[in-house]
C-alpha cells in the first residue's frame, strides 16, 4: 500500500469531492488511524499556478490547526508528497449530515438545533483563529458515533473569507435542509419546530448584522444561545412572551416545557398548568356544578337514615338477650343455680 511522506499508509477512501480525496490512513509512527486529505488542483488551472495554490492551501491548513473547539475537527499537521500537501486530521467515525438526511430524512427540531449550535460554535472559533471555513455544507458536518457534532473542511476549501455574516447564513441554510419537516406535521412533543423555524428565518435574512435597525436579525452569539435553548428545552428562547414558561417567542406558538411535572404541561386539554397561547394566561380551574354537590349530600343522608333504621330493627329482635361482660351480648346458658329473669328458677337447656 502507498505510504505518504514516509509515515501515513493509505488504507481506503472515505470520501471524494471536487477539492480532493479523503483517505483513512495508518500513522505508522504511533499506530493510530487518521484521516488524510489529498488536495487536488482544479481542472484547467495553469501549470505555473498549481504550486502557488498548493502553498496557499498548506498555509491555510496550518492556520486551521489553531482552531480549538470541541466541534471543529482537529488538524494534526500537513504532510508533503511530491510537492503536494496532504492535510492530516483526526479520524471521526460516523455519518455526514448529508448521508443522514438522505437515509432518514429531516432531523427532529431539537436535534437539528443541537447540530446548528455546535456548527455555529465551531465556525465562530475558526473566525477568531483567522481560519474561516468559507461555506459549511451538510457534507462537512459529521454526526459522530460518540455523539459529537464535528465540522470538517477547514483550510481545504478554496475561496476568500466570506465574513461572519456569511457563516450565519450558511448555518441557516444548513438548518433549513436539516429540519425541513413542516411544524404542523409534527407531534406536540416537537412543538419547538416553530421556534426553530423563527431562528432559521432570522439567520437567512438579508439585513443580517444591520445594527442600526431595532428589529435586526440575530447576532452570532444570540443565534448560538437560542439554538442551544431549543436543543436543551430548558427555557423558551430570548424574546418569549411574558406568559412565563410554555410560550414561544414569535407567532404565539405554545411550546411545552418538557421538564415540567406531569399534569402541569400545556396540553390544550384544560389542565391546571396549561397556557392560553393567545393571552399567555393560565385558564381558571374548572369547578364541579353545585347540583352535583347537593345530590351527593342527599345520597349520603339517605344512607345514614337507612343504617339507623336497620340497627334498631335488629336490636328489637334480640329478645331475652342482655349485655354480657364488657357490654358484649351473650345468649349462652348460665351455670348451675342460675335463675332466668322470669320465675327465678333454675335455667334448663331448651330443646
Amino acid at each position: 500500500m502507498t505510504v505518504i511522506a514516509g509515515r501515513y499508509r493509505l488504507l481506503d477512501v472515505l470520501a471524494e469531492g471536487a477539492t480532493g480525496t479523503v483517505w483513512r490512513a495508518l500513522d505508522e509512527t504511533n499506530r493510530h488511524e487518521v484521516a488524510l486529505k489529498e488536495l487536488r488542483a482544479p481542472a484547467g488551472l495553469p501549470a505555473d499556478e498549481v504550486p502557488l495554490l498548493y502553498a496557499r492551501r498548506e498555509r491555510e491548513a496550518r492556520a486551521a490547526a489553531r482552531v480549538s473547539h470541541p466541534s471543529a475537527v482537529r488538524i494534526l499537521g500537513v504532510a508533503t508528497e511530491d510537492g503536494r500537501p496532504w492535510v492530516v486530521t483526526e479520524l471521526v467515525r460516523g455519518l455526514s449530515l448529508a448521508e443522514t438526511l438522505e437515509a432518514a430524512g429531516p432531523l427532529p427540531p431539537r436535534e437539528a438545533a443541537r447540530v446548528g449550535a455546535e456548527v455555529l460554535g465551531a465556525l465562530r472559533a475558526a473566525q477568531e483563529a483567522g481560519a474561516p471555513h468559507r461555506g459549511v455544507e451538510p457534507r462537512h458536518v459529521l454526526l459522530a458515533n460518540d455523539g459529537r457534532i464535528v465540522v470538517t473542511g477547514f483550510g481545504t476549501d478554496p475561496g476568500d473569507d466570506p465574513g461572519p455574516e456569511a457563516d450565519l447564513r450558511s448555518v441557516g441554510a444548513l438548518l433549513d435542509a436539516a429540519a425541513s419537516a413542516p411544524p404542523a406535521s409534527l407531534p406536540r412533543s416537537d412543538a419547538w419546530a416553530g421556534v426553530l423555524r423563527a431562528v432559521v428565518e432570522d439567520l437567512l435574512r438579508e439585513d443580517l448584522g444591520d445594527t442600526g435597525r431595532p428589529d435586526r436579525a440575530l447576532t452570532a452569539d444570540g443565534a448560538e444561545r437560542e439554538l442551544r435553548r431549543v436543543a436543551t428545552g430548558d427555557a423558551p428562547p430570548a424574546g418569549a412572551a411574558a406568559g412565563g414558561p410554555g410560550t414561544a417567542p414569535r407567532g404565539g406558538t405554545s411550546v411545552p416545557r418538557e421538564d415540567a411535572p406531569a399534569g402541569r404541561r400545556g396540553s390544550g386539554g384544560g389542565n391546571a398548568g396549561s397556557v392560553d397561547p393567545g393571552s399567555g394566561r393560565r385558564p381558571r380551574r374548572a369547578r364541579p356544578p353545585r347540583r352535583t354537590l347537593v345530590l351527593l349530600a342527599g345520597l349520603i343522608g339517605a344512607l345514614l337514615i337507612a343504617g339507623a333504621l336497620t340497627y334498631h330493627l335488629v336490636r328489637g329482635d334480640e329478645r331475652g338477650a342482655g349485655p354480657g361482660p364488657g357490654g358484649v351480648t351473650s345468649t349462652a346458658p348460665a351455670g348451675p343455680g342460675a335463675t332466668d329473669g322470669a320465675g327465678g328458677g333454675p335455667v334448663r337447656p331448651r330443646s
